[in-house]
């Protein structure tokens, strides 16, 4: 998933913030997966820019899918 979300985080330069988290090694990994409920990795969780969850896919997801949801974010 990474040569995906590189790609897509140089197509939305400017226009989305990426956030990636290590859940092995992220101090903070524990209350994220908790506040977004997310029980599996790879999880993508998409947010409006106020702050409310717009989609979450779980599991390896295609580039189309990625971009489908980040063109939905308001």
């Amino acid at each position: 998933m990474k040569p995906v979300v590189d790609r897509l985080r140089q197509s939305y330069k400017g226009k989305v913030e990426f956030r990636l988290y290590d859940v092995d090694n992220n101090p903070k990994s524990d209350q994220l997966m908790k506040q977004y409920n997310a029980q599996y990795v790879p999880t993508f969780v998409f947010l409006n820019r106020d702050g409310t969850v717009s989609q979450q896919k779980v599991g390896e997801t295609s580039e189309a899918e990625m971009k489908a949801a980040l063109d939905a974010l308001k």
